[in-house]
């Protein structure tokens, strides 16, 4: 596999006195005390993992995790303390502001919680934001969107505004302006989290049927175990700005990590994710000759 997303050591501290959180964290206080003697908010503390081009990887954890900080630094919306990222081995964290702004036009895509649409702008204009911004030309600008909306299932609700359409319809235009752009990364931050249970299971089976053809690399942020196992290639696990556990769906169910992975899960729709071959247990072969069948069926 490739990797496509790399990231090393990865910290944020939000507050003033950084080089004292900096040196608390380094003698394994926790966010916690590091807040209290400090006022310094430790975001993300050293993280570590890869995205590998075309998977689907959920990042998720509860509010103040750390997880939507994470993510915010992997296209540099906000600036790391410590610790780097790359994208195609380009280091995110050393690029100008030009360079900055071009790997984000040519290869990010991000998808909002909010939708994040222009009002006074058509269905069809605001899919073409990206394309208009990279100054593509005008034919080729509604040729993309169209196709685009096609694929999000938008087909004709080109000249509707924002206003007129649904939550859910909203997120397929959101969507659907990433597509538009043809960015190779896709960074989804709770983009679902604002739908109703209907339309948040259609976008889910959207983004299934999306990625079945398309093969982008996702990072999808959410804090919905289901949503997490039913998407996700591989799952992170974060706890106050810590990686807890890297794992495929049925690892995680079947080996949790520690006793907070353990009560992460409980509760969830296993039958979403665990297979027959997941909890058979070994056949044992027994001599009928020597042991006798009261044996083999104890056994």
């Amino acid at each position: 596999m490739t990797e496509k997303v790399k990231v090393s050591n990865l910290t944020k501290i939000f507050g003033k006195q950084i080089p004292q959180a900096k040196k608390l964290l380094s003698e394994g206080k926790d966010k916690k005390e590091i807040l209290a003697q400090t006022g310094c908010t430790v975001g993300v503390n050293q993280a570590n993992f890869t995205v590998n081009e075309g998977e689907l990887f959920v990042i998720m954890g509860l509010s103040g995790s750390g997880k939507s900080t994470i993510i915010r630094m992997v296209n540099r919306l906000i600036n790391s303390t410590d610790g780097e990222v790359e994208i195609d081995d380009q280091k995110v964290m050393q690029l100008s502001n030009e360079e900055l702004r071009k790997l984000r036009q040519d290869k990010i895509g991000m998808v909002f919680q909010n939708f994040a649409l222009f009002p006074h702008l058509t269905v069809l204009q605001n899919t073409e934001y990206g394309l208009t911004l990279k100054k593509v030309d005008q034919k080729t600008q509604e040729k993309k969107a169209k196709d685009a909306l096609e694929l999000v299932g938008l087909n004709g609700y080109d000249q509707q505004y924002p206003d007129q359409l649904s939550g859910g319809m909203q997120q397929r235009v959101g969507l659907a302006r990433a597509l538009a752009n043809d960015a190779e990364i896709l960074l989804m931050d709770e983009a679902f989290s604002a739908l109703d249970p209907l339309y948040r299971k259609e976008m889910q089976d959207l983004l299934l049927q999306i990625q079945e053809k398309m093969h982008k690399t996702v990072i999808f942020i959410g804090h919905d175990l289901n949503e997490a196992l039913k998407l996700g290639d591989r799952i992170m696990i974060m706890r106050d700005g810590n990686i807890e556990q890297i794992g495929a769906p049925e690892d995680i169910l079947t080996h949790p990590a520690n006793d907070y992975v353990e009560r992460f899960i409980e509760g969830v729709d296993r039958t979403q994710v665990l297979t027959a071959s997941s909890v058979m247990a070994k056949a044992h072969v027994v001599n009928i000759s020597k042991a006798g069948p009261r044996v083999a069926l104890r056994r």
